[in-house]
């Protein structure tokens, strides 16, 4: 029996002996990985690597042309009454108050105003016309020295109130929105840990025990972190990869070590020394969070196939938190609960409740569990195993239910419309493009030549404009800006439309398929509307590929792991179901409009283009989590010679406590992002969570439990040509091969 021992066991009995020399290497890989990584720094993606097609090659010319980076502003001159044109005296007083009021800062440079030589924009009603500046030095430094030119401005419209004078830019929109959002995450980050130990205490009733998971999944993340600055030098990364990694990194971490203590605990309440407690707590638990892992790291790997550099980059990050997660619990955590022993049970909620209540309730009898097992979770249970068959129609029709909307789900670029709340830059950038519609999304054309500034070639760009104008789609601003080699012309234009509708994405056609090839060829389009067009293009052709990878290497690792082709099967339908049901409640809520003034943001009609595949790769390795601890404890019954229905029974009362505790964790977390300012992360945060409360509670406890009992042993069917898999132990083979003595034995905990 030796011989079946897994290799989570034989790792978690090698650092429960080896306890010091264990938390020593723990100790010394997150410090050299930590340390060595801030020193040589994360390398983020190029701005072409996070573009696609068309798109992609235009921005790798621009990146290689050694363009200035430059910062424009822009500051709104309006007549709020409509009474007053730019040939008001008013009207010209305040262009020209704006023009001497940034320039007085000495941080601008290049002003233009409508009545130049070369003048800016002016709507057709002469009422509104933009003031246009650049700001000196380093474009990507200029958030830094802007605030003196935001005030000057506010100072203008302060002596000016008939008009409206508001200021917007790059520069403006990085320190306005930029730290706005930075705030938020901060805010998110920092509630993130107080509620993940809260949760923690109240499951455990122990301080130690709540603390130990959160210092496992935080060193975990600081060593991913480290590691992902050596291998982002080979696959560079977005900027908001950290970010997914502490989601993910403290979900899975919490989880792993969770289902590790929990098993443990039960062992040890049950009477067996603290040597074989760890031991079958890593035969047992310890197996499951290495399947698991090794499930949640081919979820994520799908995201490789989508060849798109943020995916990529995302890909990578959480493939390393969720790894280093996972070697984390399989070493170090037997080794904290050899060192630390019974101590982890020091019950500090416990004890107060024990020393209210005269000694009479416990904690856990509060929370509904005793001996490991949950009485509510098992209330919960005896009618769905009664009655299995109504079971399954009324959760499954009410997921079904959920589900259908998704089949309305339509997607849409982040726009500026994706930032909630009381921005006043944000409706600046509004009323600027309902005046000069496509001036804040304009198409960007790229084109190279031995120069780019001959007569000759100038004449070609004069074409160019002329053709585009005359297509009805195109308009002002207009606007040429040269490389200082002279080798590549970037030109800006404007275009119909929001940018994110479909008068804007024909525009965009029009130029690639008419003007263009006819004026410039060669030349590639830009932008943000033709970037987000052909970031659409890309994962419409990928993610059916991504999809099949995913489900069917999850398939084969459910299949080897658990020897059958039901539970493999029944697995990968019961986590689509899920998912899609996620997608329901996201359509209902943040496209349909439900809940607008309960979660206070406004709907912008779609999803956000990137986050339907984020969520079904994250959703799907997260929720396997859950399927593979509960089923192994399963299987481990039914291997011990319990019947199915009996075994399906032990194994969600047995696991009920710790998935429980894990889906509040997850869920609280998640929910922290639906106060972010910006839409995409409200839905990124209300998806997870409500796919993380509907897998944990519907699927686990009702629909996982009712299809078990309705098909009896054929849970176990595996085909006869099938009989060559391997045969994985779920249980501790050791059990019975080491009888305790009964000075090893302890009294139950409780």
């Amino acid at each position: 029996m030796r011989g079946r021992r897994n290799i989570a066991a034989a790792i978690g009995g090698w650092s429960a002996r080896h306890r010091w020399l264990a938390l020593l290497i723990w100790i010394a890989f997150v410090a050299v990985a930590t340390v060595a990584g801030n020193a040589a720094g994360t390398v983020e993606m190029r701005g072409y690597e996070s573009a696609n097609g068309d798109s992609r090659q235009a921005e790798r010319i621009l990146d290689g042309a050694a363009f200035k980076d430059v910062a424009g502003e822009i500051v709104l001159v309006q007549s709020r009454t409509g009474t007053l044109t730019i040939a008001d005296p008013a009207f010209r007083r305040a262009v020209e108050d704006v023009r001497k009021a940034v320039e007085a800062t000495g941080q601008v440079e290049h002003v233009r105003t409508p009545y130049d030589k070369e003048p800016s924009p002016v709507t057709q009603d002469r009422r509104t016309t933009l003031v246009q500046f650049d700001m000196k030095g380093d474009g990507g430094t200029a958030e830094e020295r802007i605030q003196p030119v935001l005030d000057a401005v506010a100072r203008v419209q302060g002596a000016h109130p008939d008009l409206r004078v508001e200021e917007a830019g790059s520069a403006s929109a990085g320190k306005l929105i930029g730290e706005a959002i930075d705030k938020d995450f901060v805010r998110a980050e920092q509630l993130s840990l107080p509620i993940t130990i809260g949760i923690l205490l109240a499951a455990f009733g122990a301080l130690l025990a709540a603390i130990v998971p959160v210092a496992l999944a935080m060193t975990a993340i600081f060593a991913a972190t480290g590691l992902l600055a050596f291998t982002s030098r080979l696959l560079h990364v977005d900027s908001a990869t950290s970010n997914v990694m502490l989601l993910i990194g403290l979900a899975v971490g919490v989880d792993y070590s969770l289902f590790y203590i929990m098993r443990e605990r039960e062992e040890r309440a049950r009477g067996r020394s603290k040597k074989r407690a760890i031991e079958i707590a890593a035969a047992t638990s310890g197996r499951a969070v290495l399947i698991s892992g090794i499930t949640v790291i081919v979820a994520m790997a799908g995201m490789f196939l989508t060849g798109n550099g943020v995916f990529m980059g995302f890909a990578e990050g959480t493939i390393l938190v969720v790894l280093t997660a996972v070697v984390g619990s399989l070493t170090v955590l037997p080794a904290l609960l050899s060192l630390i022993g019974d101590k982890i049970d020091a019950r500090l909620v416990h004890g107060v409740v024990r020393v209210v209540t005269g000694g009479r309730v416990t904690w856990r009898r509060v929370l509904g569990v005793r001996g490991g097992q949950s009485r509510v979770w098992g209330a919960i249970m005896r009618p769905v195993l009664r009655h299995p068959l109504v079971s399954v129609l009324l959760a499954g029709g009410l997921l079904v239910g959920l589900a259908i909307p998704a089949f309305q789900l339509k997607t849409g670029a982040q726009t500026i419309d994706d930032l909630q709340g009381d921005y006043q830059i944000a409706e600046t950038f509004k009323r600027i493009d309902h005046a000069f519609p496509g001036g804040n999304e304009p198409a960007v054309v790229v084109v190279e030549a031995a120069d780019v500034t001959t007569p000759a070639f100038t004449a070609k760009i004069e074409d160019f404009k002329r053709r585009a104008l005359a297509t009805g789609e195109a308009n002002e601003p207009f606007t040429v800006a040269v490389n200082p080699a002279k080798t590549v012309a970037k030109i800006s234009i404007g275009i119909k439309g929001t940018g994110a509708d479909e008068v804007s994405e024909h525009a965009i056609r029009t130029l690639r398929d008419e003007v263009v090839p006819a004026a410039l060829p060669g030349a590639h389009v830009t932008g943000n509307t033709a970037g987000s067009m052909d970031f659409n293009e890309q994962l419409g052709r990928r993610i059916p590929l991504v999809f099949a990878f995913v489900l069917l290497l999850a398939f084969v690792l459910l299949l080897v792991s658990f020897r059958s082709l039901v539970v493999a099967v029944k697995a990968i339908a019961l986590n689509l179901l899920s998912v899609a049901a996620a997608y329901g409640v996201l359509v209902l809520v943040f496209q349909k409009g439900y809940g607008e003034s309960l979660l206070g943001f406004h709907s912008t009609g779609t999803i956000t283009n990137w986050l339907p595949l984020f969520l079904f790769v994250i959703l799907f390795g997260l929720s396997m989590d859950y399927h593979v601890f509960i089923l192994s404890r399963i299987r481990e019954a039914y291997d011990k010679g319990m019947s199915t229905e009996d075994a399906v029974a032990f194994g969600i009362r047995s696991t009920a406590a710790v998935v429980t505790s894990a889906a509040l964790i997850m869920v609280a977390v998640f929910a922290t992002f639906a106060t972010l300012s910006l839409l995409t992360f409200m839905q990124m945060g209300i998806g997870l969570a409500v796919a993380v409360l509907i897998d944990a509670t519907i699927v686990r406890a009702v629909l996982l439990p009712a299809t078990m009992k309705l098909l009896g042993d054929w849970n176990w069917y595996l085909p006869r040509w099938l009989g060559w898999l391997p045969r994985l132990s779920h249980g501790d083979d050791a059990a019975e091969e080491a009888p305790e003595t009964p000075e090893e034995r302890v009294p139950a905990l409780v």
